[in-house]
């Protein structure tokens, strides 16, 4: 099927140093519920470092590490982030679902949803992208282009059928490393027909088919086909799919998925190989875009952050607010949904 796709993939994701003579950085996080990413970029928009960690329901230690790590030091060494240190970054961005959380540590210039920053970072590398499919640890997104913009967008976090936790589970009940699902998938030539609306009924019907006799690799690709299904038929029901089409997450990585999807759909599914930052990436672009130029404090990641929760008693909504605190001093407070 032929697209006028143009990827500029290769000149933007380079990990050269900066190719303009300005020596200004930009950086971007995208700190989920599974993963934390981080990129820094220089004025040209290269990405010139990259770090990507579990979050282990720390977003605020892992923040801190992965700035720390991208500026050339470590958590044991804040005080001398290394040789690298001597980055000017002159903006800071957060996306992702700690990113009021994390925006507020680092006073962040740009703290924005994943779906401007998926868009962004994924127009910034696909300029003629107008589907983008993205399926993560724990959720999954659809977002639907034209002309650059954004028209219709949709979200499932209620449930973890057909993410990448789901499969990670399923692989190590398989015996199988999550890094080889995807081409132990392609060895398929039956694929076991699996129903993953729900990770409890495909874990059932997953035991019942290794019991009845069928092949891993069957199994394995019908687990893969049942992820792109239910994508389809769920989170993006009811919506126009058209290609180019751009897939990232996790997710993205397996082989066995992209297959899937490019059968149901009929048309090509273009994946990048570092499309797990495309959030950071949009966050840390979007400061060049709005020509933030304030630098970043990094004293900050000396300090000591912690956060709490609380119920407001002000009015009958009791809105659930979130304090976080520097140095036992009330930084922010995020939550409320009325004035």
């Amino acid at each position: 099927m032929k697209n006028n796709l143009h990827d500029n993939s290769n000149s933007d994701y380079s990990n050269n140093n900066s190719t303009t003579n300005d020596n200004s950085y930009y950086l971007g996080l995208d700190i989920g519920s599974i993963s934390t990413k981080g990129v820094l970029i220089d004025s040209g928009g290269a990405i010139v470092r990259s770090e990507y960690i579990w979050t282990e329901g720390n977003p605020i230690n892992a923040a801190k590490e992965v700035v720390v790590s991208l500026l050339g030091g470590s958590l044991q060494g804040t005080e001398n982030l290394g040789e690298r240190a001597d980055f000017n970054v002159v903006g800071v961005g957060t996306t992702g679902s700690a990113r009021k959380l994390v925006g507020a540590m680092l006073n962040a210039d740009i703290v924005k949803n994943e779906i401007t920053a998926h868009a962004l970072g994924t127009l910034s590398h696909y300029p003629d992208a107008k589907t983008i499919i993205e399926i993560g640890g724990q959720d999954s997104k659809i977002i639907l282009l034209d002309n650059g913009l954004v028209v219709d967008y949709a979200m499932n976090t209620l449930c973890a059928a057909g993410t990448g936790s789901f499969l990670s589970s399923q692989a190590k009940r398989l015996g199988v490393e999550v890094e080889k699902f995807g081409d132990v998938a392609l060895n398929s030539t039956s694929p076991a027909t699996i129903a993953a609306r729900c990770t409890v009924f495909a874990e059932s019907d997953l035991v019942h088919k290794a019991q009845m006799g069928y092949r891993k690799e069957d199994i394995i690709a019908g687990l893969c086909i049942a992820v792109a299904t239910n994508y389809l038929n769920n989170l993006a029901k009811g919506k126009k799919i058209k290609p180019p089409i751009v897939f990232q997450g996790g997710v993205s990585k397996n082989a066995g998925v992209i297959k899937a999807f490019e059968d149901a759909l009929g048309a090509k599914i273009h994946v990048h190989d570092k499309g797990h930052l495309m959030g950071a990436y949009g966050v840390a672009a979007l400061c060049i875009k709005k020509k933030v130029n304030k630098p970043f404090n990094k004293n900050l990641l000396n300090q000591q952050f912690n956060s709490s929760s609380t119920n407001c008693t002000i009015c009958p909504n009791a809105c659930p607010l979130v304090n976080i605190y520097r140095n036992n001093t009330l930084l922010d407070t995020y939550g409320k949904r009325c004035e």
